[in-house]
């Protein structure tokens, strides 16, 4: 089977500043993958690339043995695909219910009852009452917007699962909410799961490796207890600081 994310040699170039220069990534079928940076790194520039929102300036990337820049790469992984973006970018003229009907109508071309009976399962899945269905975005919180988000996301039932930041702006509860969510979701659903994230509760909670983006390219792969043995000065800085080492005391 082929695997599902192989990035060759990306080069990301924006004017005269180069984010991404040489960058190799291979993802593992099944795994959950975090993806971890310092601020202006790349990670979001990468994501893009990779789910081709973004040309890029060199290198290949391939999802499922495809290569993205061709149509038929892009056609042939497309639902295959889940994607949850910062903030949840949830439309915010239409209902949960409605949001969550979307992938289906887009690309499923089901009856009505039967994308109203799926939308609701999704809807359960991603852990919300029934009652939220006929919210609009605006009337939740946002920890209740992710998972909605989360439950578009994985409407089609993909085989790869893209979460940006998931758990960014939320408190330490509701955030160890959402990690247990998708943790069982990757259980019952066997996704697997690319995640950038800042949240070190998260990689040690969620993720079976960790990729680190410095200087321009993924510089370690590793799972987190082999990456706090690195001597690399921004890795060490990052598991080795005050937060790393109190999420570290958490784990236990």
């Amino acid at each position: 089977m082929p695997v599902p994310i192989r990035v060759c040699g990306l080069r990301t170039v924006f004017g005269d500043a180069v984010v991404h220069d040489g960058l190799d990534l291979e993802v593992r079928a099944g795994e959950i993958l975090g993806v971890v940076g310092s601020s202006g790194s790349g990670k979001s520039v990468l994501l893009n690339t990779i789910l081709g929102l973004r040309r890029p300036d060199g290198g290949t990337i391939e999802i499922f043995g495809q290569d993205i820049a061709g149509a038929d790469g892009q056609g042939a992984t497309r639902q295959r695909i889940g994607v949850m973006f910062q903030q949840g970018a949830l439309f915010s003229s239409l209902s949960v219910q409605e949001n969550i009907e979307a992938p289906f109508r887009e690309h499923a071309h089901l009856p009505a009852d039967l994308v109203r009976d799926l939308a609701a399962l999704k809807l359960e899945l991603a852990g919300l009452p029934a009652d939220a269905a006929m919210k609009m975005p605006a009337d939740l919180s946002g920890g209740m917007r992710k998972r909605v988000a989360v439950a578009r996301a994985i409407a089609l039932d993909p085989d790869l699962l893209f979460l940006d930041e998931p758990t960014s702006g939320l408190d330490p509860i509701s955030a160890a909410g959402f990690d247990d969510l998708i943790l069982t979701l990757h259980k019952a659903l066997g996704f697997t799961v690319f995640i950038i994230t800042h949240d070190l509760d998260t990689l040690h909670a969620i993720c079976d490796r960790v990729a680190v983006l410095a200087d321009k390219r993924i510089i370690a792969v590793a799972t987190v207890a082999e990456l706090e043995l690195s001597d690399d000065p921004w890795v060490r800085a990052y598991f080795h600081g005050a937060r790393g080492e109190a999420a570290e005391g958490r784990k236990h």
